[in-house]
């Protein structure tokens, strides 16, 4: 896969965010907006499956021999090297409540890894951008600069989670000693949090039960940056992984993290 071709497919992915965010955004904040409620108990509503079908209308037109895997409407073409991975809406909850903490997400895998990413809010129009091998965008009006920041001790962390009962569900509790040890630990955000890391407003983000359409879009992105993200056990994160996410501003945490994680 040469330069030439994944700023192609950059191109490719743009127009079709730009398409969903027409279709969300005149959703947001409509009162009468109807949530049905999926297998997982998770919201969903129509804004969410617009957004999907926009986004996979115009992948499908673009690269017909790529495969998809989507949140709402599957998974198709699973033997391509490359598949798309989307979340129409991350952050439905933040959606339905009239709150623009959610993002649109749309990634790029290649034999099992992510190597594009894009995370847009389509209410604020800020986005952000991740392509392996090249530094991170972040395109907005609000302010903000791209890159992580340097936070060498635990106990100085900025530290975020989407809510907590995600971690209270998980099968490994000893996530309390890293957020007991943390300077402070705010709630809500979904992918936007991770954004936020990006840009060095905060340093540690560890979530449990995340699907691959909640992840993928995000590791070129936070590497880009200047951080990491990788399950709890420290592994990089492929199509494969399972179901945590450590993300962290500055790398140098990494080890003792996930000790803190793995250790009895």
């Amino acid at each position: 896969m040469t330069k030439l071709q994944l700023d192609s497919y950059l191109q490719i992915a743009q127009e079709a965010v730009q398409a969903a965010g027409k279709v969300v955004r005149p959703y947001f904040r409509q009162l009468l907006l109807h949530a049905d409620v999926k297998s997982d108990e998770s919201p969903v509503t129509q804004a969410d499956r617009e957004s999907e079908q926009v986004i996979r209308s115009i992948l499908q037109k673009e690269t017909p021999d790529f495969g998809i895997i989507g949140e709402e409407y599957g998974v198709n073409n699973t033997s391509s090297k490359f598949q798309w991975v989307v979340d129409p809406i991350d952050g439905t909850r933040a959606f339905i409540t009239g709150r623009p903490m959610f993002g649109i997400l749309i990634a790029l895998l290649y034999e099992g890894k992510p190597v594009l990413g894009i995370i847009d809010q389509p209410i604020t129009n800020e986005r952000w951008i991740g392509v392996q091998g090249k530094p991170s965008q972040f395109i907005s009006q609000l302010g903000g600069k791209i890159g992580t920041r340097s936070c060498s001790e635990l106990r100085f962390a900025e530290a975020s989670c989407t809510a907590p009962e995600i971690l209270e569900s998980s099968p490994n509790h000893h996530w309390k000693r890293v957020y007991h040890n943390v300077k402070r630990v705010s709630w809500g955000g979904d992918c936007y949090a991770y954004g936020l890391l990006a840009l060095g407003q905060l340093d540690l983000i560890m979530e449990c039960g995340n699907k691959i359409w909640d992840w993928a879009a995000l590791v070129p992105i936070i590497e880009g940056a200047g951080g990491c993200i990788t399950d709890w056990q420290g592994n990089d994160l492929n199509l494969h992984s399972k179901e945590t996410v450590l993300a962290l501003g500055d790398p140098k945490l990494k080890q003792y993290v996930v000790d803190l994680l793995n250790k009895d």
